[in-house]
């Protein structure tokens, strides 16, 4: 007899919510199971092959025996390439020291916000933010202190709402830049504003989450770190599931101070050990191949997300603006709110990604999981072909609403 009753269950699990972009993703393939032609734009995945230089090197890594554990901070090699990415790319100093490979960046911000939080302590998570960070920072029992941005800014926090947010409890600073879900990106001069708040508050910590780095359209990226007074202070993420198309590989990394790198370490060596040894050698040949690949996709995402921009202006009730990285397109959809047709009616927008699934055969994901509930996450992440019939689809769909 099969039971629902989950009071044996830890009170850490239960009270933790399912991943959202990953539920919605899993309704789209039920739906797509069972004959439906479902186009997915609820995956933050690139829809690119991991280039082949890549697969070449990982290939290579099993013919000449890397199958053994590894390190559980990562292979040398790969940390040394990462310090020279650091310093190529972000004018960054680190030693391999400071460098700890993970197995996906979810993990190192698990670990990094597991080893920095106490219960208890408050952490300001910049709104939008992505749908794990509010649940990392619950599982850490530490509380978190949502701070939206405004649509008229590009949703980006500004240095006196950061301000506002810290209290003698603040720990930690987490945010993305370019941001999942909105695609902002912080300037250099709004950093420096946030380091000189850091400098004030010597007790928070920050988690800068970069793994959109390589797709961004404004021609430079700036890393918090990169401001010496807070370097120390600064746990910045990235990894090769974006930039790289390498998803499923797994691996993330952070740089950080000795200390936090160490309590990285220490973490995960409980955890998982050491993150698989084929795709450290798969990184390391990305790493050593340069970002021709990378800048040829983030050409390809420029352009869809023109593309969808375009294609908006006739969706009536969306109210958008340009992101600046990453590939997602984040409106606002309140206008619908209220609207039905009929058994569907539309009260938030949870109620409309489920009906654009349903009616329209689209998979979004709604905003509240994102701090936004009046948006829905659309990703660029596919075809010319798929995102225009998807954007005609969704027209044809809400056009039925009143």
């Amino acid at each position: 007899m099969i039971t629902t009753d989950y009071t044996h269950l830890s009170d850490r699990i239960t009270s933790l919510s399912e991943s959202q972009t990953i539920a919605m993703a899993k309704k789209a393939r039920e739906l797509a199971a069972k004959g439906v032609d479902v186009i997915n734009l609820s995956f933050g995945e690139p829809d690119f092959q991991t280039p082949q230089y890549i697969k070449d090197a990982a290939k290579k890594a099993i013919d000449d025996g890397y199958t053994f554990y590894t390190p559980v901070a990562g292979y040398p090699d790969l940390r040394k390439a990462i310090v020279e990415k650091l310093r190529r790319d972000n004018g960054l100093e680190y030693g391999p020291e400071n460098i700890v490979v993970s197995t996906g960046a979810k993990q190192s911000i698990a670990n990094a916000v597991l080893c920095l939080v106490n219960p208890g302590d408050e952490v300001v998570i910049f709104s939008p933010y992505w749908v794990s960070y509010e649940e990392v920072v619950k599982l850490a029992e530490g509380i978190p202190v949502p701070v939206m941005g405004a649509l008229e800014n590009n949703y980006k926090v500004t240095a006196q709402q950061f301000e506002d947010a810290i209290t003698s409890n603040t720990k930690l600073v987490m945010y993305s830049s370019p941001c999942n879900p909105t695609g902002s990106v912080f300037t250099e001069e709004e950093l420096a504003s946030f380091a000189a708040i850091l400098e004030r508050h010597p007790q928070v910590y920050v988690i800068a989450d970069e793994i959109y780095e390589y797709i961004n359209f404004t021609g430079k990226h700036h890393s918090l770190a990169s401001f010496a007074s807070v370097k120390d202070r600064v746990v910045t993420v990235n990894g090769f599931s974006k930039g790289y198309a390498m998803t499923g590989w797994r691996v993330g990394y952070i740089a950080a101070s000795k200390e936090i790198a160490d309590a990285c370490d220490k973490m995960q060596s409980q955890i998982t050990s050491g993150t698989c040894s084929i795709a450290q050698k798969a990184a390391v040949g990305a790493l050593e191949g340069g970002r021709a690949s990378a800048e040829e996709m983030t050409t390809a995402y420029l352009r869809r997300r023109d593309l969808v921009l375009e294609l908006m202006k006739d969706i009536p009730g969306f109210k958008t603006y340009i992101p600046e990285g990453a590939f997602y397109i984040f409106p606002d959809v309140s206008y619908y709110f209220g609207k039905q047709t009929g058994e569907y009616e539309i009260n938030n927008a949870n109620d409309l990604a489920m009906y654009l699934l349903n009616d329209a055969h689209v998979s979004l994901v709604d905003g509240a999981a994102f701090g936004a509930p009046q948006c829905i996450r659309f990703s660029f992440a596919a075809s010319d072909a798929k995102l225009i019939e998807a954007l005609e689809r969704i027209k044809a769909s809400l056009a039925k609403l009143a």
